[in-house]
């Protein structure tokens, strides 16, 4: 913690016991009922921090992650509450969660993913173009040694790096067109090969 940070706290500690003693004070002939109250609330703040904590695992019951079925050959992904597919490959032995776009042509990676499978994007030749939502970008061929999904291990797979501002990585139709059904329908994406 910063000294402003620690200074913050104290600052919000000092002020919370002063009104805390100002209701104690105020309500001394019912000591019992502040007690109730106190107790309520230090249960209501316990339950927020609880809720808080556990939220990665509350998150994943409510909203479903990709599963893999029938040895890997089927993949189910629920649609996410903003209407996406997104998808979690691993790319040279590293997990990247990506957007299911048909529209894209190709696999498309941030930047940021690029670095993380082992790329430098300060290194590569951004020789391409692509018209995208946000305008023209500059994109960089790259090949991917290994893409797995589930039990299915692709190999030398073709990408391209943006080096515009792109929030997430795209999966584009380059790689769902090795399956062979790609399937919408009932708030599911189903891929299968």
């Amino acid at each position: 913690m910063s000294g402003d940070q620690i200074a913050s706290l104290m600052f919000l500690g000092l002020l919370g016991g002063a009104i805390a003693l100002s209701y104690v004070a105020a309500n001394r002939g019912n000591l019992s009922r502040v007690a109730r109250q106190a107790a309520l609330w230090v249960l209501i703040f316990m339950g927020a921090i609880a809720v808080v904590g556990l939220w990665p695992l509350i998150q994943d019951t409510l909203v479903p992650r990709q599963a893999v079925m029938q040895d890997g050959r089927e993949i189910v992904v629920p649609m996410s509450p903003d209407g996406h597919y997104y998808l979690t490959l691993e790319l040279n032995g590293m997990p990247v969660r990506f957007v299911v776009d048909t529209g894209a042509s190709e696999i498309v990676l941030t930047a940021e993913d690029a670095a993380r499978i082992g790329f430098d994007p300060a290194t590569l030749v951004y020789s391409g173009r692509a018209q995208t939502a946000n305008g023209m970008v500059e994109t960089a061929p790259v090949r991917i040694a290994t893409i797995a999904l589930g039990g299915v291990v692709d190999e030398g797979v073709r990408a391209v790096v943006n080096r515009g501002d792109l929030f997430e990585s795209l999966l584009g139709m380059s790689y769902l067109r090795r399956f062979a059904r790609l399937e919408i329908a009932g708030g599911q994406l189903r891929l299968a090969r």
